[in-house]
């Protein structure tokens, strides 16, 4: 299953209504992922940017799409980004797919003719 990095920014909305009533955001979102077939994998609360970092499973981009739009439409968060996730197999391939499929640059000088 494909696997997604979500990266949650709070609004000010967002941390007071925490601060008044903190709670573990984790475990409230996991029902919702759940519900469009995914799982958490691993959840940090962190500092920076982002205030919240989840990578998760889910079917397909369409869920992944889903979930970022719920976060992003529940009016807490200030910004909500979500990553695709590829396995080092799946780079590979793709290095090698990248490698042969004839792409030049415009910036290349033209082969004589």
């Amino acid at each position: 299953m494909p696997h997604y990095l979500h990266q949650v920014a709070y609004s000010a909305e967002g941390w007071a209504a925490l601060l008044a009533n903190p709670q573990n955001r984790i475990e409230a979102v996991r029902p919702a992922i759940e519900k469009l077939g995914g799982k958490i994998e691993a959840a940090w609360f962190s500092f920076g940017d982002y205030d919240v970092v989840v990578i998760a499973e889910l079917p397909d981009n369409v869920s992944a799409a889903a979930i970022a739009m719920a976060f992003a439409g529940g009016g807490a968060c200030k910004s909500v980004q979500t990553t695709p996730l590829i396995s080092p197999e799946e780079a590979l391939q793709a290095l090698r797919k990248a490698g042969e499929c004839g792409y030049r640059p415009v910036s290349a000088p033209a082969r004589a003719a």
